[in-house]
């Protein structure tokens, strides 16, 4: 090869400052289109969702505490000492049916309270698909018990999101009147 052929080859190379003008521009595009793609994506995602979070202490092991939350014989006593049965479920309602089978359906308080189990790990953490029974159909909310051991006692971190707009108080009210109150009766 002669020295002609080699510097015409480089002559047509771009130079540097060609090479950063044209990442500066590539970088450009993949920026202003992923700005696109997050303006996009922020209007997609709702700021003002509502959530629970609770943490009842009880006077009981974790066991104890998950088989009254698993177990629809203990679970039916419950329901006996909740502010539900004060109001009045439907007559000849079943309190409680609980599928102690990950996937497997539970229904609470006389059918008002139905769901799926979605996680059961045994005396740790029950997730559930959760709903209330005057919600539009297909509504599922998570509901989220962690059980925290405490010496002789067990707190329970409860988070429950994803339920209807407008919802959170009455639902919250709900937990401690018919789930913590007569739990922590039943278990003392």
């Amino acid at each position: 090869m002669s020295e002609g052929k080699n510097s015409s080859v480089f002559m047509n190379a771009p130079t540097r400052r060609q090479l950063i003008a044209g990442m500066v521009v590539a970088f450009g595009g993949v920026t202003l289109g992923s700005s696109k793609a997050r303006a996009r994506a922020e209007e997609e995602i709702s700021r003002s969702a509502e959530a629970i979070h609770q943490e009842p202490v009880f006077k009981a092991s974790r066991k104890r505490v998950y088989e009254a939350l698993t177990d629809a014989r203990q679970f039916e006593k419950i329901v006996q000492l909740s502010a539900a049965m004060k109001s009045g479920m439907a007559p000849g309602a079943k309190p409680a049916e609980i599928s102690r089978e990950a996937g497997g359906a539970f229904s609470l308080f006389g059918g008002y309270v139905t769901g799926r189990q979605l996680e059961l790990m045994p005396n740790e953490r029950i997730v559930q698909a959760w709903r209330a029974g005057g919600w539009d159909p297909g509504d599922y909310s998570i509901a989220r018990f962690e059980l925290v051991e405490q010496g002789t006692e067990t707190k329970i971190i409860f988070d429950h999101a994803g339920f209807p707009r407008g919802k959170a108080e009455h639902l919250a009210e709900g937990w401690k009147i018919n789930y913590w109150e007569p739990l922590g009766k039943f278990l003392s």
